[in-house]
């Protein structure tokens, strides 16, 4: 099974005439690690949706692990793909903590002392085993991002879709969700304005922007090149 995201020639175009994307196509491998950047509004989030799709294409075929994302294959696909928006309050809608963590595994209906391990695994991988009985209203913007990757995570999905993980973040928060990243062995496609992190995590860059892909290739290759950089509103790390 090759746990692989497949996109040809992906336009989209939203109801109000808005063209977001324009002849995408972008193949990413398994464990690939991918950095998505791009000025804002080049489009990075809604080709992000187009993954467990929230979002479809108005031309063009998105295939996650070999299946096309038609509604016969939504459930599989959304178990594979795990989305975490940019804002986690978008993500976060129980009080407790553990029932946040825990609401993917119950609703793919587990039994529920695999609901329980897999909430309590996901909760230590990002650091917070000890928040499970907390209140996410009264977390920082950090700890409630890590809860939202915890709650992806729970669902041991196949493909890391993330939106601007480390905005927001303290440099604290920043550096532990870094190196929890780095130890994860799956695939990853990550939208990110962090150029420090592109630099340090991920081997491959794709620059996104007017809704077209105008760059793709080895990380350091693209963060060398300044005039590509400068010409798509980019710094140089």
């Amino acid at each position: 099974m090759h746990h692989t995201v497949e996109i040809e020639n992906l336009s989209f175009q939203y109801p109000d005439g808005h063209q977001a994307l324009r002849n995408i196509s972008l193949h990413i491998g398994p464990d690939e690690k991918v950095a998505l950047v791009g000025p804002n509004g080049a489009g990075k989030s809604t080709l992000m949706l187009h993954l467990n799709g929230l979002l479809r294409p108005s031309e063009g075929e998105v295939c996650v692990g070999g299946l096309p994302v038609t509604d016969e294959n939504l459930g599989q696909i959304r178990a594979w793909v795990g989305l975490v928006f940019q804002n986690p309050d978008d993500q976060l809608f129980n009080p407790r903590v553990f029932d946040d963590v825990a609401f993917g595994p119950l609703h793919m209906n587990l039994p529920e002392e695999e609901v329980r391990r897999r909430s309590v695994e996901a909760l230590a991988a990002v650091g917070m085993e000890n928040y499970a009985d907390r209140i996410s209203h009264h977390l920082s913007i950090g700890e409630k991002k890590r809860i939202a990757i915890a709650t992806v995570l729970s669902m041991d999905p196949k493909i890391l879709v993330l939106d601007e993980p480390t905005a927001m973040l303290d440099p604290r928060s920043r550096r532990s969700l870094i190196n929890l990243l780095r130890e994860m062995e799956r695939t990853m496609l990550v939208a990110t304005h962090d150029m420090r992190m592109v630099e340090e995590l991920f081997p491959r860059t794709v620059i996104l922007d007017g809704g077209q892909i105008v760059a793709d290739g080895p990380t350091h290759q693209i963060l060398n090149d300044e005039p590509l950089l400068e010409a798509h509103g980019l710094e140089k790390p």
